[in-house]
């Protein structure tokens, strides 16, 4: 049976839940971001799956980078933010007082939109993150980590030559990639993605893109794009945002042919956005 979309008059506050995928890693209830006066994002209530990768879609300032942020407390970082709601991660609430922000983020890795590997060595950027977790006790262990994590990243055969040359000497593309390297090193189980792909060109991105698919086999995947197109190809779940509110969650392939809400239809259909 064809879903019809909703007239605007009838649209739902709730958002369809997938009942088709794995289990939840992430869980959001009525979450909300304020900067200072600002009400950023409205009453989001999201399960994200494991071992998955879910897309964030809408237009520019919708808030969907805003919201990606709260999956591991970046905004704490900025002093007129303030994070309403319940967020868990395997059941626990990371909002507790009792959770370490550096401990969360070790666990819930993010790659920015621009590629912004530090002005070290290829070896030294991979090694970072372990060295001040204290995942290696010995050389040999981290050399491990830098090469495990380079191949994951499908970086290691352009840069196992060159270790100990600096990272920004690298193109776009491997340059983001070394950033997944490193975001990968310390084990996450989480990588958040803010629009890994906007600064690269089609070729870069379609490496990156066929990384991501890879990485979903042993990692849950948050991934901001602007790109409809991207969404479609990397993503098995999407989420579309509009003027801070989760307007419509559901399996890819739904959202892109067959959206629930007019909002979501107009939107990938050109009409505003």
């Amino acid at each position: 049976m064809v879903r019809k979309p909703l007239p605007m008059n009838e649209m739902p506050n709730t958002v369809e839940k997938v009942t088709d995928m794995t289990e939840t890693k992430i869980a959001a209830r009525k979450v909300q971001v304020y900067y200072g006066d600002t009400h950023a994002i409205q009453d989001v209530d999201i399960d994200i799956q494991a071992k998955a990768v879910t897309a964030f879609i809408g237009p520019s300032g919708c808030g969907k980078s805003t919201f990606l942020r709260t999956l591991n407390r970046m905004n704490d970082t900025i002093d007129v933010c303030r994070v309403e709601g319940d967020i868990k991660i395997d059941g626990e609430d990371i909002y507790d007082p009792k959770v370490d922000p550096v401990q969360l983020r070790a666990k819930v890795g993010m790659v920015f939109q621009k590629p912004n590997p530090f002005p070290k060595s290829i070896y030294d950027n991979v090694a970072y993150g372990p060295r001040i977790h204290g995942l290696a006790s010995k050389k040999a262990e981290l050399d491990e980590i830098v090469a495990s994590s380079l191949q994951k990243a499908g970086l290691w055969n352009e840069v196992k030559d060159r270790l100990d040359g600096p990272g920004t000497g690298l193109s776009g593309g491997q340059q983001q990639r070394l950033c997944i390297a490193r975001a990968i090193a310390v084990s996450p189980e989480v990588i958040l993605m803010d629009e890994p792909c906007s600064a690269l060109d089609p070729i870069a991105t379609a490496k990156v893109e066929e990384l991501i698919d890879e990485l979903r086999e042993n990692y849950t995947i948050v991934i901001v794009t602007h790109s409809m197109q991207q969404a479609a190809r990397v993503s098995q779940q999407t989420a579309f945002f509009h003027l801070g509110i989760l307007v419509e969650l559901g399996a890819t392939q739904d959202i892109f042919t067959n959206p629930q809400d007019k909002r979501t239809q107009d939107y990938i259909t050109g009409r505003f956005g």
